[in-house]
């Protein structure tokens, strides 16, 4: 079993990233690609959790131990896959996401992709009470990121690549046509925070 990796970030898609260390490329899907935006071709650490099924092995990645703690607690409930798991952490706000399972608002866990009714009482019931002793904040570990790629310049492509990233994570054409007004606004923003907007419009819906 991996516990993390540690290597360069050479590819994003709105589905994976690829981190290469030792010259081979590991695929490693994370809740938010996008947010490694910042860290191409500089190495990071990242946390991993293996899944192995009949048709693949998957890699999950994630920032620090803390998420990839969240991310083990969210999968163990019934009726979320790692899909699901990755979908409700891109959201960066896990502070809403703890409050809502501990107040028991179920209007707000099942706006998350794949979380129905049922599987939002299912988390309060499993998940209530034990999420408040994790510190996530949500970024990348970069071992020798340079403060001038924050600012790096995008195109109008980060509006199409956060749309495939928000389907990617589950959202429905009908759901992400719904706020493509207000997402076509930031044409011109880095993939990320399209995302990112994006992902809080859904939650808002």
């Amino acid at each position: 079993m991996f516990e993390y990796i540690k290597g360069k970030v050479t590819f994003i898609s709105p589905y994976y990233i690829v981190i290469e260390t030792n010259q081979i490329g590991y695929q490693i899907a994370v809740a938010n690609p996008f947010r490694y935006s910042a860290y191409l071709e500089q190495e990071v650490t990242v946390y991993l959790h293996q899944v192995i099924r009949d048709d693949a092995h998957v890699l999950y990645g994630f920032s620090d131990l803390d998420e990839k703690q969240l991310f083990l607690k969210l999968i163990s409930v019934s009726g979320i896959g790692p899909k699901s798991g990755l979908a409700i952490m891109a959201l960066d706000d896990h502070a809403g996401l703890v409050n809502a399972i501990e107040t028991e608002d179920a209007k707000y866990l099942t706006k998350f992709p794949g979380v129905g009714k049922k599987t939002a009482q299912q988390m309060v019931l499993d998940l209530q009470g034990k999420l408040g002793e994790l510190e996530i904040t949500g970024e990348p570990k970069s071992v020798s990121m340079k403060q001038d790629d924050l600012f790096t310049s995008v195109d109008d492509s980060s509006l199409h690549e956060a749309i495939e990233a928000l389907k990617a994570l589950g959202y429905s054409d009908r759901e992400i046509k719904r706020i493509k007004v207000e997402l076509e606004v930031m044409t011109g923003h880095k993939t990320d925070e399209i995302l990112r907007h994006g992902l809080k419009l859904l939650m808002k819906k």
